[in-house]
Order: structure tokens, then sequence, then C-alpha cells
């Protein structure tokens, strides 16, 4: 039995107690976005760093940043060989609505082979993985095939608002040859995929106001603005009829996909009706000109996310509200940037603010632009043939429609490549009622981390 193999069957032998242990884990309602969760948010890094200790020698810290504390573990005791930090979360979202939940959202419940609950698909699950494999080289071998840093943070839900910041403070200490992401997901459940670009993330809050207060609406209705009609009408100036954004500058950053580029996407095996019938969707939508996933991975956009004002309650309230809400966020590509997308977005809105109205706005708290890593990249190249061993295919090379702030922050002050390897899939509910991690994935992913890890025992960093 080679080295890896007994790694693996010790993997193996404890499949039962590590999915005890992201029972456990997944049971801290640890939600970053609400400050009643602090004690939470406390607990899950107490959490990740007691595994991270007691899987080996490793020097574990717990970090303080002005919100929510990073887990830092490290081990190097492996000279001449590569260095990989390895980043994940402990942060989840909020469980609303909770009505919607077929079992409670923080009572972890199995059924048919999947494991339920808030954040167990993201990230706690995936993250939980390369922490259980260190611990297996550990036990096995007395070491690992490499050197390892470990940065798990808890504000990924909301943005990684401090993760830059640290980042920059800490370089000498985060020093490595490459980040492996546990964060990220894979594509679809029946094909193993590794992930070569995400989108950014720009995103801004508005405000119509009318009167000063709310009107009584047969006594002033008709005689002065709506906020919420003036609302509508304002968010619908945003796209063309045709579902083009409309906001003046906002392709003129953005690169055309190329000929091989859009060969790639179309020769992946995508099923249209599938997809449709899989999200609900009657028909898919958007910017004529590109497929369905043209459109989802490489093109730019812009979404309503929610639209609020005047009265909500049961029955009737006859009023003219005095306010009109809305959220807006834009997912962006090369090369486009976050502040310079709000910045047309908000002039945009002044430009077509309709009559008898003022306009208030503010940029989203955080924001990021897109990532791509180099398809022939060395750890790239080690991962899918990890994953061929693993799954006994070969993985797609897809890309990403979602924001991972983590990959553009390494990429742009350390220079830092991000290779993805979740064994989460897109249909795993995240952020959504229901979530649930595959328990098979749980074990797949155990042994495709260990095969990387040891595949890059003798590689030459490049």
């Amino acid at each position: 039995m080679s080295d890896v193999d007994a790694v693996l069957a010790h993997l193996t032998a404890g499949h039962e107690r590590i999915l005890g242990e992201l029972i456990e884990f997944a049971s801290i309602p640890s939600v970053s976005t609400d400050p009643a969760h602090a004690a939470d948010m406390h607990a899950a890094a107490a959490w990740v760093a007691a595994k991270l200790q007691h899987a080996g020698p490793f020097t574990v810290n717990i970090m303080p940043t002005p919100g929510a504390s990073i887990v830092y573990a490290e081990w190097l005791g492996a000279p001449g060989a590569p260095t990989a930090l390895i980043y994940g979360h402990y942060d989840v979202q909020p469980e609303d609505p909770v009505d919607l939940w077929k079992s409670p959202p923080f009572e972890p419940t199995l059924r048919d082979g999947r494991l339920y609950a808030r954040g167990v698909s993201d990230d706690k699950g995936p993250m939980l993985i390369p922490i259980k494999v260190a611990e297996a080289f550990f036990a096995v071998q007395g070491r690992l095939p490499l050197n390892l840093k470990f940065l798990i943070e808890g504000e990924e839900e909301i943005g990684s608002r401090h993760l830059e910041a640290f980042v920059a403070e800490h370089k000498e200490l985060l020093a490595a040859d490459v980040v492996i992401s546990a964060d990220g997901a894979m594509w679809r459940i029946d094909e193993p995929s590794l992930t070569v670009a995400n989108r950014g993330l720009a995103g801004l809050e508005l405000m119509l106001r009318g009167a000063g207060k709310d009107l009584h609406s047969g006594r002033h209705g008709g005689g002065v603005a709506n906020p919420l009609h003036a609302m509508a009408r304002l968010i619908a100036s945003l796209h063309d009829a045709n579902g083009r954004v409309a906001v003046a500058g906002f392709y003129d950053r953005v690169r055309e996909l190329t000929s091989a580029a859009r060969a790639d996407i179309a020769a992946l095996p995508f099923d249209e009706n599938g997809y449709l019938a899989q999200v609900g969707a009657p028909a898919a939508v958007g910017e004529p000109g590109y497929t369905t996933l043209e459109r989802q991975w490489t093109r730019p956009t812009l979404e309503l996310n929610g639209m609020w004002g005047g009265y909500q309650g049961p029955g009737q309230k006859t009023v003219v509200p005095s306010e009109a809400h809305a959220k807006i966020t834009c997912r962006l590509v090369p090369d486009q940037e976050p502040d310079e997308v709000v910045a047309l977005v908000t002039r945009h809105l002044e430009a077509h603010l309709p009559a008898g109205t003022t306009l208030t706005t503010r940029a989203a708290d955080h924001g990021a632009p897109p990532a791509h890593i180099a398809r022939d990249h060395w750890v790239l190249k080690k991962a899918a043939a990890a994953l061929r061993a693993t799954y006994g295919v070969e993985p797609l090379i897809v890309r990403m429609g979602g924001t991972v702030p983590l990959a553009e922050i390494f990429t742009r002050l350390m220079q830092l490549d991000t290779v993805y390897f979740s064994f989460s899939t897109g249909d795993e509910d995240f952020h959504s009622p229901n979530e649930f991690f595959r328990v098979h994935r749980l074990h797949e992913g155990l042994a495709a981390w260990a095969r990387l890890w040891d595949s890059l025992r003798l590689a030459a960093v490049s």
C-alpha cells in the first residue's frame, strides 16, 4: 500500500466520525450579518481553531479584525515542497424564511444521503475536508506532503469586509505558492469540474422621496408624485426592451469573448430545458446574442434584488407613500471596476429621475472585481488529476457566475493564484431554505484533497 493509499484508508475508516463532526459544526448558528449571533461567531471560530489544533502540530491563532476573527494555522515542516494557503469561511447566511425549512436550519438532519442545515454546503462541509485530510496525513505519516497555511475567515457572507486589510497587513505571514479555496462549489453533481473564472460584484441602494410624509390617496392622489410609481419607471429604464443594460458606458470595458472561448462553453454538456426545470423558470431570458451559459458566466448583469415602500400589511391603507426603496447589484467581468460601475449606474438614475421626486443613493458596503486563473496553471493541472483519479472521468473546465472576493484580493496584493477545490455543487440550495450537502461528496472530497496534496509533494513551482 502506498503512502497516499494508507491515508485514504484512514479517511475511509473515519467517515462516520467526520460526518459527526460536520453535524456538530453545522449546529453553530454563525450568521455573520446579524449582531445577535456574535457569540455564535466566536464559538464557530473557536471550534475551527480547536479542530486545527487537534489535527496535528499546527501553530494556530485566532486573529481579531474589526469584524469577525480570522483563524490562522500553519505547518512548515516540508522543506523543498510547495506552500499552499488553504482558504475557507465559517460564517453562514441567515436562515430566513424559517417556515420554508423542512427541518430546523441549525439542527442538522440526514435525509436520503443528504445532510440538511444552514451553511453545511456553503462552506462548512467543504471547509472541514482539508482539516480532516491534514489530520489523516499526520496520523498515518506523521507529517504533511507539503507546507500548509490555513486562513479561515468569518465574513465571506457579508463580502469579506476586512479580508483585504488583513491580507495587506500580513503578507509575510501568508506568503505561499498558491491559494487553494475550499469555497466556490462545482458546477453540477453529475460531472466533476474546475472553475477558472468568477464574476465581480458592485451594488447600491436607492431611495426615492416624494412628499414629506405619507398622504391620503383620495385627498392628494393625482396631485403629487407617487414614489412607488416613479421607482417602477426608474428601474425599468435600466434595461432596454431586449434585456440589455441601458446604462451609458456600462459595456465600455467589457472584453468580448474569443471564438475559441465561445466554442469551449458551447461544447459543455448543458441541457437548457433541464436547467429551466431545475430552477422552475418558464424560459431563459437575457442579453441578446449570447447563450445562457455565456450570459451567466462571461457577461455583466444588473439585477434588482429588492424593491419596497408604502403599506404592506393586511387589507388596504389608501395612501400615497412618501418613500420607495430598491437594492441593485451588478455582476462584473474583466475589465470592469466596482466603483466605476456604481458611478455609471448612479449617473443613469440621476438622469432619468421622474419629476416630483428626489433621489438618494448609497453604494453597497462591499464590492469585488472579477478574477481568473490560467487554464494551464501547474496546481490546476494537479487538481484535475486528483479529480480524475477520484471520479474516473476528465473534469470539466467551467466558470462561475457568482463572486468570491478572495481570489482577486490575493492576486492583486500578493500575486497569488487561487484554485477552487470545493465539493459542494450549485444545486445544494445554499442561501436558500433546505440547504444540504451530499454525504458522498464529503467522502469524495476527502479522497481528492488527499490525492492533490500528495501530488504536490514533488511539484516544481512555476
